[in-house]
């Protein structure tokens, strides 16, 4: 695929014959980090490194709003640097480090710290997610003005992985976000209804004896919150929504002009609790699979666009907290490596997104929602001549069964493992050095590669 030779050294990178979006074959010029030309017939400087992109979907860099890097405190799991390394190799140049960290990133200190082991891990660009609690222990507010204000330029507040259930809290945090354009992401659980929960309450849980988990808890807290929202002016961003009742309260929600915004996981686009049966603790995750029924919804709404973007909650755990019986076993899954080909599986094999609506999903709209779209060298912006030079090229037409030996996470609790799945990323660039190149990581560089100044 790359032609390399004396190229990087001239800081010129020519990407010849991609399809941006799934268009016409054209050719990228990558130089000084940005996007200095696009058109066909191309040419570099004579020490320009040439990559061969004929049949490949390049696409704006991919961002995931929703990514457990475990780092500090769960190391054993994932670290900032496997976990950007698993991002890049899955087309991402973005990801959204969640809080659930220990200690908890509550404290300008900590979501700092989580910003500069990204930045020299170099793999990705690492946006910290504050906590909204102290502790994510649901009782007093965060340093939120003081995580805003730091060098990690929070702008995304979330509990997540437990549910700001009060809902005076809940009203206060959404006004004091607004002071600087922030978002509160809400992990919507009511905490009540879900006691002791273990699988969707359905035929599945009740065959299985299995504690069920009410669509109606998730239901309930997106509702309530949304009215908040509404009430107070502010901006609200609900993770992982999982059933079709939820969409239905987002999509009334935007109708009336609310701020609000939504999610979906990949797996929640293609896994139903059906797996469940099995009583294999890798399909168990929070919120649970649902009905195939949800799933259809689900595709749907992310199709006609209410559903805003798709996120990973990219959730490592190591072997001996996922390989035990079902109800001590650990919520989550990894799938940072193999997002954009479930995408690719549920919504583009299928006729329901083109590759604009992807770029749309995974790359413009989860800028915007982060406050990304402000800093003129983050990534997931258009690919236009002047952008930051952030893309991913990728192979729509190969297919390869997932081996979980293979991935960089540190973490191997996939649901995927041994499932034929379509696409390939081929390279993925940060500002116009390639993190991934041939479908292997380049290395790591040192941070003052990796755009500080876009905070």
């Amino acid at each position: 695929m790359s032609e390399a030779g004396a190229g990087r050294s001239s800081g010129e990178i020519l990407i010849k014959g991609a399809r941006i979006l799934g268009g016409e074959p054209q050719d990228i010029l990558l130089k000084d980090g940005r996007i200095a030309g696009i058109g066909s017939g191309l040419a570099g400087s004579p020490g320009a490194e040439v990559v061969d992109a004929a049949n490949l979907i390049a696409l704006p860099g991919l961002v995931d709003l929703h990514t457990h890097l475990r780092e500090p405190g769960r190391e054993d799991a994932e670290t900032v640097a496997s976990g950007t390394a698993a991002a890049a190799l899955g087309g991402y140049t973005v990801v959204h480090a969640m809080a659930n960290t220990s200690p908890v990133a509550d404290t300008a200190g900590v979501v700092e710290q989580v910003w500069r082991l990204g930045r020299q891990a170099g793999h990705c660009d690492v946006q910290p997610v504050g906590a909204v609690t102290v502790g994510l222990n649901g009782t007093h507010l965060a340093e939120l003005g003081a995580m805003a204000d730091s060098a990690a330029g929070v702008r995304v507040f979330s509990d997540d992985g437990r549910c700001v259930s009060d809902a005076v809290l809940m009203r206060r945090a959404l006004e004091y976000v607004k002071a600087f354009d922030g978002v509160v992401a809400q992990h919507a659980q009511e905490p009540r209804l879900t006691e002791g929960a273990q699988l969707n309450e359905g035929r599945m849980s009740a065959e299985l004896g299995l504690a069920g988990w009410p669509a109606v808890a998730e239901e309930a807290i997106i509702a309530r919150d949304c009215l908040l929202a509404a009430h107070v002016g502010s901006r609200l961003h609900v993770c992982h929504v999982s059933t079709a009742g939820s969409v239905e309260i987002v999509r009334w929600a935007k109708s009336k002009g609310w701020q609000v915004t939504c999610e979906v996981t990949p797996h929640h686009l293609i896994l139903t609790d059906e797996l469940a049966a099995s009583y294999d603790p890798i399909y168990k995750v929070n919120p649970p699979l649902r009905t195939a029924d949800d799933v259809r919804a689900l595709r749907e709404a992310l199709a006609d666009g209410t559903i805003d973007a798709v996120a990973t909650d990219h959730a490592p755990h190591p072997v001996e907290d996922k390989e035990t019986e079902w109800a001590a076993a650990a919520m989550g899954m990894i799938g940072l490596e193999t997002a954009l080909s479930v995408v690719q599986h549920a919504m583009v094999d299928t006729g329901l997104l083109d590759w604009a609506g992807v770029a749309d999903r995974m790359a413009y709209r989860p800028a915007v929602i982060g406050r990304l779209d402000g800093h003129s060298e983050s990534p997931g912006q258009p690919l236009r001549v002047g952008a930051p030079a952030s893309l991913t090229l990728y192979d729509p037409s190969v297919s390869r069964p997932v081996d979980p030996g293979e991935m960089a996470s540190k973490s191997r609790n996939t649901p995927y493992a041994g499932m034929v799945l379509p696409g390939r990323v081929v390279a993925t660039f940060l500002r116009g050095r390639p993190t991934v190149l041939d479908g292997k990581l380049t290395g790591p560089v040192s941070g003052a590669e990796t755009g500080e100044s876009s905070k």
